[in-house]
Formats: structure tokens, C-alpha cells, sequence
């Protein structure tokens, strides 16, 4: 360990803390109930004679909870094996005894559980015609299949999550790469892909952790089951040339980045020249008001100036666009956004965009921005999904 570069070190601490952050997923879960109960029983004595469905409720929650943590262990089984064991090692054993959780980790294990939902349940379906079918029907519509040898047509979708969007491009015949850093992601989608054996063969609780608006307790405790079907893998590997892109495909991802200009440029230098980038979601910005990250959060006017700025032609935008994300049906708070969807090419002939004294680093050719940096991992039909940074 000690003759290994700083970088490996601490990508492996990353790897080994996101998993022990899983494996915590029961204790921290089951210690917000735990207070829940402790705080009821301060009560009145009559209070709690009224309150004793919500205290059965209680213990209700915790028999959902540990449906969920049942299936941390089978995902983590096949975790060390994603990235051909480069953040393993004949130490590991000890090493993971040394890892602690991460602050934010609780939040994204339990995200995950919301996120198989939307990728993989048939509850999800309606989300994912909402924000991918704009998406998939436009790649349909620009690479017709009497066409196209779509075998041929390359597609890469950043922050691709669990995996669906890109599935269902390379499940009609496209070359597709999805591209995710997010290691809580690509562990469980690496299974979902590559595992699952049948249909509905796993069962969650994805809004058990949301205790508020709630009409009944079985509302929160509402379950799916998922894979709704099963990817069927495949040995090839359908990518091989970087940086040669004929569509790329963000879905609530371009408000990913600290600096969306970043995103925009990158984008255009990997796409082939007449290349589309279609785009659906919001701009909710994740590192606004975030410590220490130097983020700017520009309108949808002045990020269309700067698709504009960057070469891009764009050929369709319509704003108001519905959208849901991870929202329980039943919950008495619905969230929606009104997203915006459009579609932008690279022309044909194209001058270079002359990187800036500012972002040097957009000289180098690399996939979507991200602090930590790890290989790539060759899961699912006919596309590999993969985490990696500009």
C-alpha cells in the first residue's frame, strides 16, 4: 500500500468507505426509529393510548427496513469484482476494518432504494415515459432504423444512474455507453445488469424513510419489485474508439456540474460533427449553497446563449415539460418540474473551440466531471456503463 500513488490510496478508501456507508444502512435507519419510539414514550400516558397504531406503525417501518438491508449484502457480494479488483487487494479485509461511513452516505443508500424504483419497477413506468420517452423518440426520430445500422450509431449517456435509459437505447440496436460517478449507483446497477435473474425477483421499500405527508402508514410502507425485465448480457463490447459520439443523451444531469459551461463545451468536443445532444430535466443545481464548491447557477436563457456560444445549432426546445422524479404515487407531497427538453447539433463543419487560460483542463479528453476517478466496468446489453472524469 505504501509504494502505491496518493490517487489509488484514495480511491480505495473512497471504495471500501462507500461500501462499510452500505453496510450501515440498518443501524442509522433503524436508529431514527429507535428515537422516534423514545420520544413517544416521554408522552402522556393518555397521548400514548391514542397513539398505539402509530407505535405498531413503528415496529411496521423497521420489518421494511430490514427487507431492504436483506438485499445490501447480495449487492456488495459482487461489488469488489467491478472494477477488476484495482481498489482490492490481499489487504482488504484489514483495510475495510479501518473505513468509516460517509456523512452523506445514509442519504444516497436510501436514494438508491427510490432510484430502483424509477429504473426497474413497472410503478416507475410513468416516469420514465415522462422523462425518457422525449429522449429515446428523438434518437428513433434522427436514426430511423430502414436507415441506420444502428449497431453502428455510437450513444453515451452521462449520469446514466441505474442504467435504464441507456438499456432501453442499446435494447433497439444502438452502441451505448452510460456514464455514471456515482459508486452507490454503479454498484447496485452492476447487479441489477449483470445478477438478476428473473423477473420481480427482489422486493424494497423505497419511501420508507419519508415519515411526513403520508395518508396512512401504508403509503410509506409501499413496495415494488423489481427488475421489471431482465437485461440479457452480452461478452461484446460495443465502444472502443474515445471521444467519437453521434448522440449524446442527458437526462437531469447538465445541473450535475458545478460549472455547467464545462458540460456544455465537453459536450460538443466528443460529438462527431453533425452530432445531436438532446437533453430533458431541470436546473436544480446540486452544488448551489453547497461549502467550499464554487458553483454558478446561470437561467435557461443564458445557458441557451452559451449552447449558442459554444457552435451549437439548436433545433427544437420546449420548456413547461411535466416531470416527476422518485415521487411516491401516494404521498400527499407531489413534486413536479416543469423541465425543460431540447435538441442541439454540432454542425457539420465546426471551427475548435480554443480552451480558456481558466479551464486548461478541457485540453485533456476525458467522459463527465467528478472528483474521484475510476474505471470503467462492461455491464449489460450491447452497452457498458462506466464512471469516469474530465
Amino acid at each position: 500500500m505504501n509504494s502505491e500513488p496518493n490517487g489509488v490510496k484514495e480511491e480505495r478508501y473512497y471504495f471500501l468507505s462507500v461500501l462499510h456507508t452500505f453496510k450501515s444502512y440498518r443501524e442509522q435507519s433503524m436508529l431514527r426509529v429507535q428515537h422516534k419510539e423514545k420520544c413517544l414514550e416521554t408522552l402522556p400516558y393518555h397521548h400514548k393510548e391514542w397513539l398505539l397504531k402509530y407505535k405498531e406503525d413503528l415496529e411496521n417501518f423497521k420489518k421494511c427496513i430490514e427487507k431492504n438491508y436483506s438485499f445490501i449484502p447480495l449487492v456488495l457480494k459482487h461489488a469488489h469484482t467491478i472494477f477488476d479488483n484495482m481498489y482490492c487487494n490481499d489487504s482488504t479485509s484489514h483495510s475495510e476494518q479501518e473505513v468509516g461511513t460517509l456523512s452523506e452516505g445514509l442519504d444516497k443508500v436510501q436514494s438508491v432504494f427510490k432510484q430502483l424504483m424509477r429504473d426497474w419497477s413497472e410503478l416507475g413506468a410513468a416516469e420514465r415515459k415522462q422523462c425518457y420517452g422525449p429522449i429515446i423518440n428523438e434518437i428513433f426520430a434522427n436514426f430511423p432504423e430502414e436507415k441506420f445500422d444502428r449497431s453502428n450509431i455510437n450513444v453515451l449517456v452521462p449520469g446514466a444512474g441505474l442504467g435504464r435509459l441507456a438499456f432501453e437505447i442499446a435494447s433497439k440496436g444502438f452502441s451505448c455507453q452510460g456514464n455514471e460517478f456515482n459508486l452507490y449507483m454503479l454498484i447496485v446497477s452492476y447487479y441489477v445488469l449483470n445478477v438478476c435473474k428473473k423477473v420481480n425477483e427482489y422486493k424494497v421499500y423505497p419511501w420508507i424513510h419519508q415519515y411526513c405527508n403520508n395518508i396512512k402508514a401504508d403509503d410509506q410502507m409501499l413496495s415494488v419489485r423489481f427488475p421489471d425485465v431482465i437485461p440479457k448480457p452480452t461478452p461484446e463490447k460495443v465502444y472502443t474508439t474515445d471521444d467519437e459520439w453521434h448522440c449524446v443523451a442527458t437526462c437531469f444531469f447538465i445541473d450535475c456540474a458545478p460549472n455547467v459551461v464545462q458540460f456544455i463545451e465537453t459536450i460538443y468536443r466528443i460529438l462527431k460533427p453533425g452530432g445531436l445532444w438532446i437533453n430533458l430535466g431541470p436546473l436544480l443545481y446540486h452544488y448551489s449553497d453547497m461549502r467550499n464548491e464554487k458553483s454558478i447557477e446561470p437561467s435557461f436563457k443564458v445557458v441557451t446563449q452559451v449552447i449558442n456560444n459554444v457552435g451549437f445549432i439548436m433545433e427544437k426546445c420546449e420548456t413547461g415539460v411535466k416531470t416527476k422524479y422518485c415521487q411516491n404515487p401516494k404521498s400527499m407531497l407531489q413534486y413536479e418540474y416543469d423541465s425543460v427538453f431540447f435538441v442541439c447539433r454540432k454542425p457539420v463543419s465546426v471551427d475548435i473551440i480554443e480552451t480558456t487560460e481558466e479551464s486548461p483542463e478541457l485540453q485533456k479528453q476525458y467522459l463527465f466531471a467528478n472528483k474521484r476517478d475510476h474505471s470503467g466496468a462492461a455491464i449489460g446489453p450491447h452497452f457498458m456503463l462506466s464512471s469516469s472524469h474530465f
